[in-house]
């Protein structure tokens, strides 16, 4: 990944680096000590910083002490850099993460909407439309698209260790290993349809053409054999198709993993939504019509090549006739 260029003044230092020394307050130790006067070997008890005023009358015995507290001052808060007063034990700063997440908030909203998600992916050096932008979404548990919330973008960025954008693209090969895994996948795949849902108008379904792409983005590091065919049974019908449910979505990653790219080993007995039916049906037309293209294209070229020597033979033997008679 190139040289993330970013527009935030602030938030440009690395992850972890933290700058202020705290300041600690001295302790007074005091030590026991004997006094030598004529009232004898008298002991100073040890005690708190304090002012002591010690007088002797004419007869040269002691008058009482008269002991004054004097308070012990605290060291300031003020005297510690708010970055380092906000910075976690793991090393973050949550001063920096909030300087980042103001740099792309919305003027109005408390959040990174649409226009600031593009300047903030600018910056990262990736197309909001790729795969790495759909797993930082992901790590930060966004409800929807092109939104990140003040709460989902301060959590994401602890959840990821990073507070700047060299640490969150400096994560992305991480977060695409992690991706990788069976449990993490499916985790994800499931996030993945309610990220598509629009909350705000209470959606329940995917609308067709967002289900196709979203599924094309999911499967971008590991691409089932059956996602292109599938896909273009859904594009080539859409009036039949309005839009994927919940169920639907989470049954073709099943269907994916059970069943063979031929679909031989698919049953209309089994427990799979009726798209699924409709779709093997359709699909086992199309290779048919293939097959039978296919056949009758190679039927076309055995005959080409059957006719060839006959008329190749034919122009060798006009060829010669015509030197014969012009021979004589």
């Amino acid at each position: 990944m190139g040289q993330c260029v970013t527009k935030c003044k602030n938030p440009t230092s690395s992850l972890g680096s933290k700058s202020g020394d705290k300041e600690s307050g001295s302790k007074s130790h005091h030590k026991k000590g004997g006094s030598a006067g004529g009232g004898g070997g008298h002991k100073e008890e040890p005690s708190a910083p304090t002012s002591k005023a010690p007088s002797e009358l004419s007869n040269g015995t002691k008058a009482m002490e008269v002991t004054v507290e004097t308070p012990v001052i605290p060291s300031l808060m003020g005297d510690l850099r708010k970055e380092e007063c906000m910075a976690e034990g793991d090393g973050l700063s949550l001063l920096r993460i909030e300087e980042l997440f103001s740099c792309y908030k919305d003027e109005q909203e408390d959040a990174i909407l649409e226009e600031g998600m593009e300047r903030f992916c600018d910056d990262l050096c990736v197309d909001p439309a790729e795969f790495r932008v759909l797993v930082l979404a992901w790590k930060f548990q966004a409800a929807t698209m092109c939104k990140f919330t003040r709460k989902e973008f301060v959590e994401g960025c602890r959840a990821i260790q990073a507070d700047s954008l060299e640490g969150i693209c400096s994560r992305f090969p991480c977060m695409q290993l992690e991706a990788q895994g069976e449990e993490s996948f499916k985790d994800l795949y499931r996030f993945t349809f309610q990220f598509g849902l629009d909350a705000e108008e209470g959606q329940r379904s995917l609308q067709r053409d967002i289900a196709i792409a979203l599924w094309r983005l999911v499967f971008t590091q590991d691409t089932p054999a059956i996602l292109e065919q599938w896909l273009d049974f859904l594009a080539e019908n859409p009036s039949g198709v309005r839009g994927i449910s919940r169920d639907t979505w989470n049954m073709f990653f099943n269907f994916t993993e059970a069943i063979r790219p031929d679909l031989s080993n698919y049953s209309e007995d089994e427990a799979w939504p009726s798209l699924f039916d409709t779709f093997v049906e359709w699909e086992m037309e199309r290779r048919k019509k293939e097959e039978a293209l296919r056949a009758k294209e190679e039927e076309g070229r055995c005959t080409e090549t059957e006719s060839s020597p006959t008329t190749d033979r034919l122009e060798t033997e006009g060829s010669r006739g015509s030197q014969t008679w012009g021979g004589h």
